[in-house]
């Protein structure tokens, strides 16, 4: 029953970032194009809730996305079952979740 859980949230995720990566994308061409300095970038981006939403939401969704994807490689690479499986899972989706949410902050807050 796990199984198809973390299967679904990893669709799940996947469908939440698509949206989110084009629009990161078509962000950075229009900065690069714009010709903004990091300087001006931060200027437009700190202070808002709008992009720590937007950034949040995209630093949640790969989290749990590449925990999972990892927790598959691990289980067929390395064999690793059960309890110790389920507890890297967690461990590496909380990494990368603090990680990208510091980065979020970085640049919003």
């Amino acid at each position: 029953m796990l199984d198809i859980r973390l299967y679904m949230l990893q669709r799940i995720t996947a469908l939440i970032m698509a949206p989110l990566t084009l629009g990161h994308i078509a962000v950075m061409i229009y900065a690069v194009q714009g010709g903004l300095s990091a300087d001006e970038i931060l200027a437009r981006t700190q202070g808002s809730i709008w992009w720590m939403l937007f950034y949040g939401t995209f630093a949640i969704a790969v989290a749990l996305h590449g925990a999972i994807g990892l927790r598959v490689v691990v289980h067929e690479m390395l064999g690793l079952k059960g309890a110790a499986l389920s507890a890297f899972t967690w461990l590496v989706a909380a990494g990368l979740a603090a990680l990208g949410l510091y980065a979020v902050m970085a640049v919003t807050a």
